[in-house]
């Protein structure tokens, strides 16, 4: 509120309080309101004449940004332009024959992916679904009653859908397409996934709140075959690896960070400058703070976060490699990897782990199994 001070706000009854008095509040669930939505009625027209231009801002999401306190970050309309633009590929090979689109939504609307998944949907004209709030069996049944045909969803719920038994008991037969943002996929998740759905296309894609949502993804089933990468690079965007240290430009295969550029790149952070000068280079390349590499062929892999990469002596360890190694096993759910400080290593991963339902796996085997799949690595 006090980064972007709005004068309106869509509220209901039970949240308007939390507004304050800053703003005129526009309460959803009153009457009058929905006597407005009622079909045939129209409302005042006229009196408002003003030009909006590709420049001007559309909205501002909330990141952390690529480090620090929470950032408003402002988006064009030209932004929005740039990332719709290249679905019109999807809306044209769509056959004669496919079902109409219906999205299930199990993403946050005031979430980057959220948001522009949403005006995707608006934009090819299709059935969007919204859950009120998250829970998997709820997700399940609403797949089944609604024919859903795709969904956007982070990599937890790719990882609950390949293991959890409970998704056995409803007809997914409709859905086509998952799309998995928000964070890396490992490679034997997504193999899961495949060989207990081989109907269902699951496509990775990668952005920010800063790139508008957008900057690679896969397109058809050539690329989705790609496991552990997060496609190519989208419409209108340029990238290039580079080596966090010295700056300098690395070659396909080498692991640096990311930097972006292109019309879906933020205007900046509103009101720091400090912040936008930081992420935000003279030359247009927004600098993500992503460890990632792109293959031979143009495929993006993301390792982790620059700076959530464990220290460990001299070695620096990405934590979403390791917990794409505990979610390998069967038993485990899910897995949260982080930094514990040590005298002599500086830093060792401490793992925290999700047990499947029924599983009475210990700290003895997972640690076993780790020990192994890294002898194997080696």
């Amino acid at each position: 509120m006090s980064l972007t001070k709005p004068t309106v706000a869509f509220v209901t009854a039970a949240t308007a309080a939390k507004v304050g008095n800053n703003c005129q509040k526009v309460l959803v669930d009153s009457a009058e309101f929905r006597s407005m939505m009622e079909p045939g009625r129209t409302g005042r027209t006229g009196g408002l004449n003003r030009v909006v231009k590709q420049g001007d801002t559309a909205a501002i999401l909330y990141s952390s940004g690529t480090t620090g306190r929470i950032k408003g970050v402002e988006l064009s309309h030209r932004n929005f332009v740039a990332v719709l633009a290249g679905y019109d590929v999807i809306k044209a090979e769509r056959g004669a024959d496919a079902p109409h689109p219906v999205a299930l939504f199990t993403v946050p609307l005031f979430h980057v992916f959220g948001f522009f998944m949403c005006l995707r949907g608006i934009a090819m004209g299709e059935t969007l679904v919204l859950m009120e709030r998250f829970d998997l069996v709820g997700m399940l049944r609403a797949i089944e009653r609604y024919r859903v045909t795709y969904m956007p969803v982070s990599p937890p719920l790719v990882v609950a859908m390949a293991k959890l038994d409970v998704v056995k008991k409803f007809d997914l037969s409709s859905l086509e397409l998952v799309g998995c943002g928000g964070a890396p996929l490992g490679k034997e998740v997504s193999e899961r996934f495949t060989s207990r759905f081989p109907h269902i296309e699951i496509t990775q894609g990668y952005g920010m709140t800063e790139t508008t949502g957008a900057a690679s993804r896969m397109v058809g089933p050539s690329e989705t075959i790609a496991f552990g990468s997060t496609g190519r690079l989208g419409e209108n965007t340029e990238a290039k690896i580079v080596d966090p240290a010295t700056g300098e430009a690395l070659g396909p295969g080498q692991r640096g960070e990311l930097w972006l550029r292109g019309p879906i790149i933020m205007k900046g952070y509103v009101g720091d400058e400090e912040a936008t000068a930081a992420t935000l280079d003279s030359e247009g390349w927004l600098r993500t703070g992503d460890l990632c590499y792109i293959d031979s062929d143009g495929f993006l892999y993301i390792v982790d976060r620059l700076k959530e990469l464990i220290k460990y002596k001299a070695y620096q360890v990405p934590p979403a490699e390791l917990e794409q190694l505990l979610q390998s096993h069967p038993e485990i759910a899910d897995s949260a990897v982080i930094p514990y400080p040590d005298e002599d290593a500086g830093q060792i991963p401490m793992a925290f782990i999700v047990r499947k339902p029924g599983s009475n796996l210990n700290e003895a085997q997972v640690k076993d199994f780790v020990a192994k799949q890294a002898c194997c690595a080696l």
